[in-house]
């Protein structure tokens, strides 16, 4: 059985998130997307969801109004940068409360409580196997030019950022992409690469030599910034 889902956000990079997420799920079919309460109530009548992550604060019909109009809704997973808006989202029989920005694991919890609903609590375990697989089966999926490009990333030895794309450096390419190197950031995993700038990702096992100020990776220093120091000589020094 299929558990029909819809994301209610108006942050697109809130719902790229949520997605990459239940790209872990194989019961889960992803409906709809929606950036506001009023596509998301046409949705909601025109198709049986069973499943809504709704941000709580959107502008217009916000998540909480949403759900209040709905006579027979969903199971809700209500989503928010906003703690304090908790207990309503609870009295209005939420399964669960996701506070941006979203941890894999936190989601994972809240996943277990949909499925533990719905029969369905094996799948949870199967995302969790698949997760914490090695690299060698974890892929980002690109938009380069007009095509699409699939990238392994135990290839990616570091990424930056330029204005609105990001650049990612392959050993026999560059890959220049129209993407926000905060997204790259929560879909890559945590234990083989490490944000050291503002505009620079490396891959940890690829750095050749680092200082106090930059690491060096084939052949060439990329600047430590001065906000991400104490997570950079975390990630150096653990591996």
């Amino acid at each position: 059985m299929k558990i029909r889902t819809i994301i209610v956000d108006d942050e697109p990079h809130a719902i790229e998130v949520i997605e990459k997420y239940l790209e872990n799920f194989q019961e889960i079919s992803l409906v709809a997307k929606c950036r506001d309460g009023i596509n998301a109530f046409h949705v909601l009548q025109q198709n049986t969801i069973d499943l809504m992550f709704l941000d709580v604060k959107m502008p217009g019909v916000t998540g909480v109004e949403l759900l209040k109009s709905l006579k027979n809704p969903p199971k809700v997973i209500f989503t928010t940068a906003y703690s304090d808006y908790a207990i309503e989202g609870f009295e209005l029989d939420a399964v669960d409360y996701l506070l941006k920005p979203i941890a894999l694991n936190r989601f994972l919890k809240a996943m277990d409580k949909v499925l533990a609903s719905m029969g369905a609590r094996q799948q949870v375990m199967l995302a969790k196997e698949t997760v914490g697989m090695p690299d060698v089966n974890k892929f980002l999926f690109l938009k380069v030019d007009r095509k699409t490009v699939k990238v392994n990333v135990k290839d990616i030895y570091w990424i930056e950022s330029v204005k609105d794309y990001v650049k990612v450096i392959l050993e026999d390419k560059v890959l220049l992409s129209k993407q926000k190197i905060s997204v790259l950031e929560d879909l890559l995993p945590e234990e083989q690469f490490c944000r050291i700038h503002k505009s620079f990702i490396i891959s940890i096992d690829k750095v050749d030599a680092y200082y106090s100020y930059a690491v060096e990776i084939m052949g060439k220093q990329l600047p430590i910034g001065r906000n991400y120091k104490q997570q950079a000589m975390r990630c150096l020094q653990e591996n």
